[in-house]
């Protein structure tokens, strides 16, 4: 989605704008969520799906670095209207990705998806309450004469209501922190600075040395992920984050499903996941010291004896504050081996936390 602006100039000949009841902008989990009930519970309204990209799936579509996956159980996650069957309750990229795809064919909503059409503007009448849509092509089907530097085809059309099911961040370009020096690192031959939005398809990282920089979601997937086919793996952190070990499974959710059927169960299963975090969120506000000190009794029993805990998992705001990161299995805190390889290319597969001053990815 571009810039929401007071004017909007097509480069198109003026002639009568389509209108419709709705706009969703985005073909993403949440814009094919919204299509779905437009669909369903309001049948007589006018909508499309604008979709900037050629692939519906938004996130799930677009990320391709190792071990992406969700943070979030899918029960929860996913759609009440389509209960979630599979036996990863924490899921990868490619199951995400065809559960959002069947939701979208299973109530028809794939000729509602128009590809290739980026929103670049808005512009709000009160006079006739409604909403002009600037639009730009992003395909070169319908823009043969476009070359680099001149602006793509645009049309308008308008509606009356718009539901932005765009994310909060670009699509085109990652977020990426000032790191000085990162451009001559990335000059010297043999090194490489890769941002997982943009994770090249051939990229190998056998026996190399890697640096993650930050400690959030995506860099708590990629460092086990990658680490045992690199040399050595260290994530760099500016502050500590509250992580914890989690099952990907949900053994629970599959004795229900068992007992009370597939859409039954999966909707107890729902309501289960929601009250437990409910419960864990209102316990950490409550009695933030003893969340604190049960996260450390339980992020303490994954390392190896003597490991400086305080410095490296001990984040300086209370487990009220950001949502702590969640990993499935202990492949991340797992213990080294008694008797470490010293020297050697894979000396250490433990992952090292250092405090840095770079920010986080």
């Amino acid at each position: 989605m571009g810039r929401v602006g007071a004017t909007a100039r097509p480069s198109a000949p003026q002639h009568a704008l389509e209108h419709l009841d709705v706009v969703v902008i985005g073909a993403g989990i949440s814009g094919i969520g919204a299509g779905r009930y437009l669909a369903t519970d309001l049948p007589g309204t006018s909508f499309a799906i604008l979709e900037a990209r050629g692939a519906s799936g938004g996130t799930w579509d677009l990320f391709r670095y190792p071990g992406v996956r969700s943070d979030s159980d899918l029960s929860t996650f996913g759609y009440d209207f389509k209960p979630w069957l599979d036996d990863q309750a924490i899921a990868d990229a490619a199951r995400i990705l065809r559960y959002v795809r069947e939701a979208a064919t299973e109530n028809g909503l794939d000729e509602k998806i128009r590809y290739h059409q980026r929103v670049v503007a808005m512009a709000w009448s009160s006079e006739t309450a409604r909403w002009t849509l600037t639009v730009e092509r992003t395909d070169d089907q319908h823009d043969t004469d476009h070359s680099p530097g001149q602006e793509r085809e645009r049309f308008q059309l308008t509606a009356g209501w718009v539901f932005a099911g765009t994310g909060y961040y670009r699509y085109d370009a990652g977020y990426t922190p000032e790191l000085p020096g990162l451009d001559s690192f990335a000059r010297t031959p043999g090194n490489a600075v890769v941002h997982p939005q943009h994770w090249p398809a051939d990229l190998d990282v056998t026996g190399r040395r890697v640096v993650v920089v930050g400690s959030g979601a995506t860099a708590i997937t990629i460092v086990p992920a990658i680490a045992e086919q690199a040399a050595h793996v260290t994530m760099l952190q500016r502050t500590p984050t509250y992580v914890m070990p989690v099952s990907r499974g949900d053994a629970l959710a599959a004795r229900l499903r068992r007992v009370f059927g597939d859409e039954r169960g999966a909707a107890l299963t729902r309501r289960k996941n929601i009250a437990k975090q409910r419960a864990v969120w209102r316990f950490c506000r409550q009695h933030p010291t003893a969340a604190r000190a049960l996260y450390r009794r339980v992020v303490t029993r994954q390392l190896p004896e003597g490991y400086d805990v305080a410095k490296h998992f001990d984040p300086a705001v209370r487990p009220v504050g950001p949502a702590p990161v969640r990993h499935p299995g202990r492949r991340l805190l797992r213990r080294p081996p008694q008797r470490p390889r010293v020297g050697g290319d894979r000396q250490d597969r433990q992952l090292r936390r250092h405090r840095g001053a770079a920010g986080q990815w």
